[in-house]
């Protein structure tokens, strides 16, 4: 019998909302499609198209602190991604990610389109949950753990559903 050992990162990351204009900070940008094969019990099994690569990740459970989770990724051929993406639940999640610089880090800058419209947020990934870094003058409100901004949950429940935005 043969065991295979999964490698796996500690993916430790804070979520921001955005209130000021990013896009002249912005260093590059890049399309993404991405949909959930599967979400449950805090799992995911993600597809990913970025511009004209793809990606199948897995994740684990998100920490109490809502900042950590495991994090397997692997590339995949770009015509297998658009056949698994036909798989994924609820559709998929189309968005531009611009790359911003602040001090040490960088920050992943999503703005959202479809059933998203109108949501922007950013993510900056830590080496650690206590990390410190500088906040770009467009970072507004932090909702790292707040479970409606996962990515997976915005298909079940979009941004222009909700009420109290």
């Amino acid at each position: 019998m043969l065991f295979f050992q999964l490698a796996m990162a500690q993916e430790i990351e804070r979520k921001f909302l955005v209130t000021g204009e990013f896009k002249p900070y912005a260093f590059a940008q890049k399309e993404l499609m991405q949909g959930y094969i599967c979400s449950d019990g805090g799992r995911t099994v993600r597809v990913r198209i970025e511009n004209d690569t793809a990606f199948l990740t897995i994740k684990g459970p998100t920490s109490a602190s809502g900042m950590s989770r495991y994090e397997w990724e692997k590339e995949i051929p770009l015509a297998e991604a658009k056949e698994l993406l036909k798989l994924c639940v609820g559709g998929f999640i189309h968005k531009t990610r611009y790359l911003v610089r602040s001090g040490e880090h960088l920050f992943e800058v999503d703005e959202f389109y479809g059933s998203n419209q109108g949501l922007v947020v950013a993510e900056v990934e830590l080496s650690s949950e206590a990390e410190e870094f500088v906040k770009p003058s467009f970072i507004g409100q932090e909702v790292t753990g707040d479970i409606r901004y996962y990515n997976s949950r915005l298909l079940t429940n979009p941004y222009l559903s909700w009420n109290n935005k």
